[in-house]
């Protein structure tokens, strides 16, 4: 699998642009701050309909302009495919699969995979959860293009989930008495206004009435959360135990010490069942949707006097350890770097296996980050991929091995092929 052409238009610093592009490495060289990041950031988001850079698709469109445009001829297998996103901040993209128009954008997903690894991905290893299930998911998708819906299930439904629960908060409330109430004098009953729509409060209806159906209408919202979100777990631990051996192996090669790195799935379900899953046990789907039906019942309290989901992927983690050493926290700045960019390396090495193709690796601004022995173990490790998009501020950053390809060089909203000799001394500026 390989891109041949990447064409943008309107796309953060790119009024346009057309890339010509071959298997075999090719490098982007620019100054910081040049767009030569867009660039790849377009191939990406093509791969995986979202930016590493940003969570919203407003910044990808060009300042004066109502949308942004790319298109991508990709061949695998000697057939080409080309895809077109139209991004439209606000409103839903649209996509069109050789010259088809598509009723989803998702549905494109699978035409391209990519594996991208960038300065951000220091947040695998250094940031919050969120990054790391991300992570997870993404990949999930990149092998299996069909989680993107139970994606988006499971997000819709923990989205009307959480807003019963937020709505619904004062019927769970423990009635107010008025002024005397313990002393003799008259009390009176519970205050009960009228909750915001989903948390019952119809008029005339009494304060256990609304609260019946809150609760009936929750536990709609536990049996939905409960069989999306299992099967979501599932295909986690699933993923976790397939990428194990290539995590443990890139770990090894890159950082070149003999440290294990391995990855640990953190989950929100009652503490013995949670033992099991950081263990590896990957149990099937109907056990993992009691599992969870049971320690909702059991947080039903909390959530509702926090009016928030408690239980679910949305609440679990990837714990990477060192050895026996959390890597958050312990790990050294290089020890850092190499545990992001084994992860990206292990999905590169899982997906090639999976696909019997390899996905186009892309390493935006990694090599100026590692020291000289990492940045040469790297250039080994990715010698024998299809296609290598490489971004770097000056030539210097990239070892001599991957330099063997197509050289663009970057400036302000312009991209061109350099021609005639490739000068790694020549002055980029």
């Amino acid at each position: 699998m390989h891109l041949r052409r990447l064409v943008v238009g309107d796309f953060r610093s790119y009024a346009t642009a057309d890339l010509t592009l071959a298997p075999g490495v090719s490098m982007l060289l620019g100054r910081n701050g040049d767009g030569k990041t867009n660039v790849v950031e377009a191939a990406g988001y093509v791969a995986t309909l979202a930016s590493h850079r940003v969570a919203q698709d407003a910044p990808l469109v060009r300042l004066g302009a109502s949308s942004a445009v790319i298109r991508a001829e990709v061949v695998r297998d000697d057939r080409p495919s080309v895809v077109e996103l139209e991004i439209l901040p606000g409103k839903a993209n649209r996509a069109r699969l050789n010259s088809s128009a598509l009723p989803r954008a998702r549905d494109v997903l699978g035409t391209l995979r990519t594996v991208l690894f960038a300065p951000e991905d220091l947040a695998l290893v250094k940031g919050d959860p969120a990054e790391r299930r991300r992570f997870l998911d993404d990949l999930l998708v990149a092998r299996q293009p069909r989680w993107s819906g139970v994606r988006t299930d499971y997000d819709r439904v923990l989205r009307q989930r959480n807003a019963l629960l937020r709505s619904a908060a004062a019927l769970w409330r423990p009635p107010r008495r008025r002024a005397g109430a313990g002393r003799g004098l008259p009390t009176a009953t519970a205050e009960f206004g009228t909750p915001s729509a989903g948390g019952g409060g119809r008029p005339g209806e009494s304060l256990e009435e609304a609260r019946d159906s809150a609760l009936r209408t929750l536990s709609v919202f536990d049996d939905q959360l409960c069989r999306v979100g299992a099967a979501l777990t599932y295909a986690r631990l699933r993923l976790l135990r397939d990428l194990g051996p290539y995590l443990e192996e890139a770990y090894g090669v890159i950082s070149d010490a003999e440290t294990v790195a391995t990855a640990h799935y953190r989950s929100s379900l009652r503490e013995d069942v949670a033992a099991r899953l950081a263990a590896g046990e990957v149990p099937d789907q109907e056990v993992l949707v009691t599992e969870m039906a049971s320690t909702i019942e059991a947080v039903r309290r909390q959530e509702q006097e926090r009016g928030v989901t408690l239980v679910g992927p949305h609440r679990d983690d990837l714990v990477l350890t060192l050895g026996e050493l959390p890597a958050k926290g312990y790990a050294s700045h290089g020890e850092s770097w190499s545990f992001a960019l084994a992860l990206r390396l292990a999905a590169f090495r899982l997906l090639r296996t999976d696909l019997g193709t390899d996905p186009v690796l892309i390493l935006d601004d990694v090599f100026a980050e590692l020291d000289q022995g990492r940045r040469r173990r790297l250039a080994e490790l990715v010698a024998d991929c299809e296609q290598v998009l490489i971004t770097a501020a000056v030539p210097e950053d990239v070892p001599d091995a991957l330099v063997t390809g197509a050289v663009f060089d970057v400036t302000p909203g312009t991209v061109s092929v350099r021609t005639g000799n490739q000068d790694r001394d020549q002055d980029q500026g």
